[in-house]
Parts: structure tokens; C-alpha cells; sequence
């Protein structure tokens, strides 16, 4: 295959130089191959950087541009004609900012998945869960009989999670309908609440419970980062900073840029606290890694690293120019997931 908080009304407070729009859409593509070039296309004539994943399901994914240039990429996106119809009209999008381009390069990928749950027959369009308002979803997640599972992985949780959630402990999205067969029961478990980043992760997941029988199973609507744009900090029942797959690493309540960092050795987020132990070295290991990295890894990523220092040196980062070198390709996951 070639490579070539939230609501489409969302404007930031302060100007900023880069907008960044995570989005997905859950539509039939007969063809979804046909799409790839004309959307590259479009990413390059407008200077938008990030990953588009296209398959027969829909589209997904996280982009980032000129503010101006990304809401004219979305507004094309949504009214493109396609088999007949706009099937990207009613694309979700959760808009944020940063003050550098947080991708390295544009790329549109043809996948089997736009989001890979690995369990065939798996279809969001025929059956998903109740959709739940941010506003309403404090309420909900009260309730005694509810279950509250966050879906996402194990280096996502770690830095942030809602209190009172249930973490899986899985390291890809594929490991939850193992999850869900050994910890969940229909009868001893009537009521399940499901949150991700942005919210396509539990348009499958609910789907696939649906699927086994689970008859209350509510979504956080538009993910964790429509809740951290709809809810004051004051009411918000979220601890800590949310997991983005980009050189941003996090988001904390206002949708800025957080205070983690990515490993580069194990692809885990780093805290500030972490940055401060000795066995911290930036781009070569953290405390969490440290003890497992060979000295031939060492030398490598220290190399690696002096590389990229240079090169900031010999051309500062700019707002509008992809952010290349700093950011690491993620030995976790190298795909946006939401």
C-alpha cells in the first residue's frame, strides 16, 4: 500500500499558530482505495500534516495545519462527492492547538480497520452503544451499578484516566475482547460505561459488546477530548493529562500541550518528576527502561540524538514547519487511535 475540546464550531481562545483535528467517521466505502490519492493531494496543496487511515468502514484519523488551511481541508473533506453522496458529511471532529506542526510528514494509508479491534462481523453502523453527553456523563459514571472501563492501553492510562475507571491492562486495542471475555458478565455486569481519546475506539468496543449479549452499554460521546472542552475543571471528574498520539505526548484540561515527554527507548510517556531521576537521559532511556538498554542501545540512541540536536540548532523550530525532529516513530503503536 502507497503511503503518499469538541466540535466543528471549536475556536480557540488565544491565536495560535497550528490547529490539530483528531477525526473519524464510520461510513460503507466500496471503494476505498480510490480515495487515497485525491485526499494526499489535498494534504499536500494545503499544507496539512499527519495521518489519514482509509478502509471499507470509514475514515480516521489525527491531522494537524495552518488553522485557515485545516478547517478548508475539513470543509472539502465533508462535502466530497463519492459514490454518489458526501459520505464524510457528518465527519466527527475534536479540534485542538499547539504551537509546532506535531507530525512529521502527510500520509493517507489503506487499512482493514480504521481502528483494529481484530474481531470480524464487528459493524458500529448496525449496532453501538448509548452515546452519553459530557455533560451527563458525571451523572451516569455515579450510578453504583455502573462498571466504568477505560478502553485505551496501559501507556495512555498511565498518565491520566477518569477516577473510579477500570484499567484493562492490554497493550493494543486488539487484547480487549480477550479482556471483556475473562473480566465481564452480562449478568454481573448490567451496566458498562466505555471512554477512549476521542471516542472511535468505543464505537467498537460497545458494538462488540452489544455483539455478547451486554444490554446497557453506554460511550463517553467525542471521547475524553470533548469531555476536557465541555466540562470545567471545577466539575470534572478526570485525573491528569490525556494520551495523544503525536509529539504533543499529552493534553491537559484546556486542550494545550502537557508536561509529558515519549520515551524513546520503551514509547512510554515520561513525567517531569521522571525527567528528574538520574536514570533519565533524554532520547535514550527512562527509569522504567533503563535497567533493560544494552550499552550498544546506549551509544545508538545517544548518536541518534546528537543528530537531532544539531539539526534543531542549525534550523529553529518554526510553527508552521513539520516538527521532524523531535518526534519519535512510537514502538507502541505507529497509527492514530482515538
Amino acid at each position: 500500500m502507497t503511503d503518499h475540546a469538541v466540535n466543528s464550531s471549536f475556536s480557540p481562545t488565544e491565536p495560535a499558530p497550528v490547529l490539530v483535528a483528531a477525526l473519524y467517521r464510520f461510513t460503507p466505502l466500496t471503494d476505498h482505495a480510490s480515495l487515497q490519492a485525491p485526499l494526499l493531494d489535498r494534504m499536500q496543496q494545503e499544507s496539512i500534516f499527519g495521518t489519514l487511515l482509509l478502509a471499507h468502514e470509514g475514515i480516521n484519523g489525527t491531522i494537524a495545519g495552518e488553522p485557515a488551511a485545516l478547517r478548508a481541508f475539513v470543509n472539502w473533506l465533508r462535502n466530497l462527492d463519492y459514490d454518489a453522496h458526501k459520505p464524510f458529511a457528518s465527519t466527527d471532529v475534536k479540534w485542538s492547538t499547539c504551537e509546532q506542526i506535531p507530525f512529521r510528514r502527510a500520509r493517507v494509508r489503506l487499512k482493514k480497520e480504521i481502528v483494529t479491534l481484530g474481531v470480524d462481523g464487528i459493524d458500529p453502523l448496525h449496532s453501538v452503544g448509548t452515546y452519553v453527553d459530557p455533560e451527563d456523563w458525571n451523572a451516569l459514571v455515579d450510578d453504583p451499578d455502573v462498571i466504568l472501563i477505560d478502553t485505551r492501553n496501559d501507556y495512555e492510562i498511565e498518565i491520566g484516566t477518569f477516577t473510579g475507571a477500570v484499567n484493562p491492562n492490554t497493550d493494543s486495542f486488539r487484547e480487549f475482547p480477550k479482556y471483556v471475555a475473562e473480566h465481564l458478565d452480562p449478568e454481573r455486569h448490567p451496566k458498562v460505561a466505555m471512554f477512549c481519546t476521542g471516542g472511535i475506539r468505543c464505537e467498537k468496543s460497545t458494538a462488540y459488546l452489544k455483539e455478547c449479549g451486554f444490554s446497557e452499554v453506554y460511550h463517553l460521546r467525542g471521547g475524553i477530548l470533548n469531555y476536557l472542552e465541555k466540562v470545567s475543571p471545577d466539575h470534572s471528574r478526570w485525573q491528569g493529562e490525556c494520551f495523544v498520539f503525536d509529539s504533543r505526548v499529552s493534553v491537559d484540561h484546556q486542550l494545550q500541550t502537557g508536561q509529558h515527554v515519549l520515551c524513546h527507548g520503551c514509547g512510554w510517556p515520561v513525567t517531569p518528576e521522571m525527567k528528574d531521576d538520574s536514570r533519565y537521559e533524554h532520547g535514550v532511556a527512562c527509569p522504567r527502561c533503563a535497567a533493560q538498554v544494552t550499552d550498544e542501545q546506549r551509544r545508538r540512541r545517544r548518536e541518534r540524538q546528537a543528530q537531532i540536536d544539531r539539526l534543531q540548532a542549525e534550523t529553529p523550530a518554526k510553527g508552521l514547519q513539520a516538527n521532524s525532529s523531535s518526534i519519535p516513530s512510537h514502538p507502541i503503536s505507529a497509527t492514530p487511535s482515538q
